[in-house]
């Protein structure tokens, strides 16, 4: 399928549409990040200019940061940042929600038509699609997955320097072997999501390495 079909159908009938995705809804620690993606409606340029997007879980770290700078100067751009102690008081699902809100009132323009990976419910009122894998199936999506997925590792290398000891410039905040040795020294830090599951229970699961989902 043309990764520009969604988008072309609304850009036919002169809408603005955004795309959006989250990072960090499965992590252990830090915030989750929603990136909003608002691309030209010109497919051609973007064609060229934007040739490699992808879902970000299939690209390597060094692919995604070169797309993060190419999308930000071809598109506009915005991110919502929900941390860890609001996942804590509202649940992932709401912060998620909450997250694409604040990307999409970031944004430099409204948006009146929203392409969302696949979330539960509708996201306010806009008139929206919900695409299961929407990644891989809307090049506004995979652009979104890009910016939430960089801005997100970059702030959690920040907060590696802030809570050394943890790995967090490793493993980005999700269940890996690594993390879970590191709480059981160290003890939880302000950033992790003491909600969850895994600070309830006498022994961590964990993962081996999810450090590029």
């Amino acid at each position: 399928m043309d990764v520009l079909a969604y988008e072309a159908v609304w850009w036919a009938q002169g809408r603005v549409v955004a795309g959006l995705d989250e990072a960090g809804r499965g992590a252990w620690a830090g915030p989750v990040v929603a990136g909003a993606v608002i691309l030209p409606p010109d497919p051609e340029r973007l064609r060229q200019a934007l040739a490699g997007v992808d879902d970000s879980k299939r690209l390597t770290p060094a692919a995604r940061d070169r797309l993060y700078d190419r999308i930000r100067a071809a598109a506009a751009t915005a991110v919502g940042v929900i941390p860890a102690r609001v996942i804590d008081e509202i649940g992932i699902l709401n912060a998620t929600y909450r997250a694409m809100e604040a990307a999409l009132a970031a944004l430099p323009q409204p948006p009146d038509a929203l392409l969302i990976d696949y979330i539960p419910r509708p996201l306010g009122a806009w008139e929206q699609k919900r695409l299961v894998r929407g990644e891989r199936a809307a090049m506004s999506i995979a652009a979104a997955s890009i910016i939430a997925k960089v801005y997100r590792d970059r702030l959690m290398v920040e907060l590696e320097g802030r809570y050394p000891g943890y790995g967090f410039a490793r493993h980005k905040g999700y269940g890996t072997k690594q993390h879970q040795g590191a709480i059981a020294r160290l003890g939880p830090a302000p950033v992790h999501r003491l909600s969850w599951a895994p600070f309830r229970q006498p022994r961590l699961p964990f993962e081996e390495d999810v450090s590029e989902q």
